[in-house]
């Protein structure tokens, strides 16, 4: 049985309607600090305020830089520089908090500017550099941009503020 060019055209259709829906993507909060351009998670960020007074911790690690109040809540801020050991964050009357969170912990991150959500396709998620570092520890992957300044690296966050937590309590 000879089809039409459009009858032929109709049967592959469904076929590649279905492939294009199979895409998978994920949700990133993205944001820069110092350099870096990270991502966490969207299901990880509860809210993003701007940077308040802080009130440093006797004997706390250098990458928890004091408690803010919040919402009636003492809210631990960290330094994800420090905590990923390239650099230290400044806080400056434009910068920013995140309200990371990961079952039971909360906590307010540093961001020096917020570069919205971002959808991103985990098909382009490229897996974490070779490494031993504090930063390659905790991420999920690398998106990478059109030029070395746009790439995001994405962090496993519940893994960082669980590893963060032993850290301060461990002293």
């Amino acid at each position: 049985m000879n089809s039409t060019p459009l009858q032929r055209a109709l049967r592959i259709a469904p076929a590649r309607a279905v492939s294009a829906q199979a895409r998978p993507e994920q949700e990133f909060f993205c944001f820069r600090v110092g350099n870096l351009r990270l991502g966490v998670p969207s299901e990880n960020v509860l809210e993003v305020l701007r940077a308040g007074l802080l009130t440093p911790l006797p004997r706390a690690p250098s990458f928890l830089l004091g408690v803010t109040g919040h919402r009636g809540e003492v809210l631990p801020v960290m330094d994800l520089l420090r905590f990923l050991a390239k650099g230290e964050a400044r806080i400056m009357p434009r910068t920013r908090l995140f309200v990371g969170v990961s079952g039971t912990y909360v906590a307010g991150v540093v961001a020096d500017t917020v570069l919205g959500l971002r959808k991103i396709l985990v098909s382009d998620i490229l897996p974490p550099p070779m490494g031993a570092d504090a930063a390659t520890e905790h991420m999920l992957g690398v998106v990478a941009g059109p030029t070395a300044e746009e790439t995001i690296n994405l962090l496993n966050f519940s893994k960082l503020l669980q590893t963060a937590r032993q850290r301060a309590v461990s002293r």
